[in-house]
């Protein structure tokens, strides 16, 4: 095996065409616990892009999350793994990224690909799967025999879309997404959603479709719209949210309501004795879409990991107005 591969570096403070380098780096050292990927796909999500605006001036990283490939090393407390495993994961926001021949990570948050998906298929999946599973079932504690009123306030999105599928796969609930373009209402409604609505107007839009109000509510951009969520919102009612400041949240207490974070690297940045769940979701995950109750909401393939696509893809993320998810081959 060669001593160096092939990475793209992300660099911050430089002009836009020099953002992404191809440069040759050290293949990384196994810990006890890894496995060393072949990366074959990548994909990039929104992580990616808030990490290279907060990169120092004048520092340099290897970004990605998200990935797909072949397992070409195993750490020497690995065990379900082998050489030559087809495996998929969304990766360690604290170690160097997937923008790389090779990858090693922790062989914990890893599951074997799905057999029916193509590399970038299945690199489109792992990170907006876990945020979208762990937020309703961590979070708002939905199960098979919940029922009641879902809000997703961000369907088109990446973890929108594969929100909606799981919702509708495994509870009983009524699903109600936001979205604002034609194409990104025909998006939703092919992903399950049992009603679309924009954004601009959530009380009046949603409230003919909940006259009681509705009893869970995924943000994806929460600033200015917790107003709106407390009212829509039954007493008791929970919110999810992925962003980073939602703004005072007292106005949440007249009906007893609870406002969490999903951050889907908490558990192995933090090393919790539970970190392997992610990848006995990614486990299920895989078996649902190999049974054709889940699919892939992969909508944008680039082949070529390269500063050129990377920097494409980026663009597409950054814009806001994508529908599902960019991916990259190798």
């Amino acid at each position: 095996m060669s001593q160096t591969m092939n990475a793209v570096l992300a660099h911050a403070g430089r002009s836009p065409q020099e953002t992404f380098t191809t440069e040759r780096v050290p293949v990384p050292e196994l810990r006890a616990r890894d496995v060393l990927v072949r990366v074959k796909a990548v994909s990039v999500n929104p992580v990616d892009t808030k990490v290279l605006k907060r990169l120092p001036q004048g520092a340099s990283q290897t970004l990605g999350y998200d990935a797909a490939g072949i397992v070409e090393a195993v750490g020497r407390d690995v065990s379900g793994f082998a050489i030559g495993d087809e495996i998929y994961y969304a990766g360690d926001v604290t170690r160097p990224g997937t923008n790389s021949e090779l990858h090693a990570v922790d062989a914990r948050i890893v599951a074997h690909k799905p057999s029916t998906l193509n590399w970038a298929e299945a690199a489109a999946m792992p990170l907006t799967t876990i945020t979208a599973w762990e937020s309703l079932f961590d979070h708002l504690r939905l199960t098979a025999d919940s029922t009641g009123t879902l809000l997703i306030v961000g369907g088109a999105g990446g973890v929108g879309s594969i929100m909606i599928q799981l919702a509708k796969a495994l509870t009983g609930v009524t699903v109600i997404a936001t979205a604002s373009r034609e194409e990104s209402r025909e998006w939703v409604l092919a992903q399950g959603a049992d009603h679309v609505v924009g954004h601009r107007d959530l009380v009046d839009e949603v409230a003919p479709l909940a006259p009681r109000g509705v009893n869970w509510i995924y943000s994806s951009y929460t600033p200015g719209n917790l107003d709106a969520y407390a009212t829509l919102l039954q007493p008791f009612g929970r919110i999810v949210a992925v962003d980073d400041d939602p703004g005072p949240i007292i106005g949440l207490k007249a009906k007893s309501l609870s406002f969490h974070w999903e951050y889907m690297f908490a558990r192995i940045i933090n090393d919790a004795p539970d970190a392997g769940e992610q990848g006995r979701l990614l486990a299920a995950v895989a078996d649902l879409v190999d049974h054709r109750r889940l699919q892939t909401t992969l909508t944008t393939t680039l082949s070529g990991l390269n500063p050129t696509t990377l920097r494409a893809a980026h663009d597409l993320v950054a814009s806001g107005g994508t529908i599902g998810k960019t991916a990259l081959t190798l």
